[in-house]
């Protein structure tokens, strides 16, 4: 099978991997929208889990990865409920990983372990312990295949950054030790610049937190009218949309009104109808210099700025006032 990434190009990719990516739990992220609400208050902010999970699947093939670390790269996100990380706002779940709380329940419960079978592979090796594969999942603040691609994926998507940046920053990605590093401290300073417009100016952006409030308030209070239930957040984000829409729930109905692309919303600490503070997400990315991995906050100053300012703003919260809706 032949798979093409605007990322990443083309790659033939085994057969087992071919089998999962056409399988129900895979196929089912095409309709679930890596920016949780974000898409029905922005029509261009519209990546999917699918898109994303291919895409780390090829960046570990990329750098070399085996097989198991890139059907586990492949699998990563198969738990994430209908919306994303909405879920996690609608249980006040603050450390956002839900998905990662019901991920081995949801695998258990697919035809995964069935597939992976199949080709002599043990379902549990090779997703419940997540430490092994070192490319594709690593501790903040350093690069990981997971981090890279959402990044890179959005950034480009949304028209931030050029192919040719992008092919750049991969250019100068290399593997030590199983994990990935970068060589150029220019290189660390334009990723950690575009990192922060994802994980500050985009997930903070006034018309993503109001997207992401008023939808958490939409599905939890279907909850508990008994409109949805917990199993409806393992299907698709249009899914749970249709049953709310079909419930002919009045207040329900309004406040779905309220999620379209004319809102009118911005940045107000002083008179504020909504105040959201999200997980913190930093990035100070290790170069590998003269056989020595240093952070490049110590060799940057403009990194180290980044670095307090993101911290500041994310520590802070977004304050959001409600012009039109």
């Amino acid at each position: 099978m032949i798979i093409y990434d605007k990322l990443y190009g083309e790659f033939v990719v085994d057969k087992v991997l071919e089998e999962l990516i056409f399988s129900e739990p895979v196929q089912r992220l095409k309709g679930i929208h890596q920016g949780g609400a974000s898409y029905l208050v922005n029509q261009k902010w519209n990546e999917t889990r699918f898109d994303h999970s291919i895409g780390v699947m090829l960046l570990i093939r990329k750098l070399g990865g085996s097989l198991e670390e890139q059907i586990a790269g492949l699998l990563h996100d198969i738990s994430h409920t209908a919306f994303s990380h909405v879920v996690d706002f609608v249980f006040e779940n603050k450390e956002e990983d839900y998905h990662e709380k019901i991920f081995n329940s949801v695998v258990k419960n697919s035809e995964i372990p069935v597939i992976l079978s199949k080709y002599d592979y043990n379902y549990e090796e090779i997703l419940f312990d997540d430490s092994k594969w070192t490319l594709l999942e690593q501790p903040a603040p350093e690069l990981c295949a997971d981090r890279v691609d959402y990044s890179l994926r959005d950034m480009y998507v949304y028209g931030n950054i050029s192919l040719e940046q992008v092919n750049r920053f991969l250019h100068d990605l290399i593997v030590f030790e199983g994990k990935m590093y970068l060589q150029n401290i220019e290189v660390a300073e334009w990723f950690v610049k575009i990192y922060y417009k994802e994980v500050i100016d985009f997930f903070l952006d006034p018309l993503n937190i109001y997207g992401y409030d008023m939808l958490a308030k939409t599905l939890k209070l279907s909850l508990e009218k008994n409109i949805l239930n917990l199993n409806d957040f393992l299907g698709k984000d249009d899914d749970l949309l249709n049953k709310i829409k079909l419930s002919e729930d009045q207040e329900l109905l309004g406040l779905l009104r309220k999620l379209n692309p004319n809102v009118q919303v911005k940045e107000d600490r002083e008179n504020y109808d909504i105040y959201r503070k999200n997980k913190l997400r930093m990035i100070d990315p290790s170069i590998f210099k003269g056989g020595e991995l240093i952070p490049a906050s110590q060799l940057s100053e403009r990194i180290r700025i980044m670095n307090t300012k993101a911290f500041e703003k994310a520590t802070r919260g977004m304050y959001v006032r409600i012009l039109s809706n």
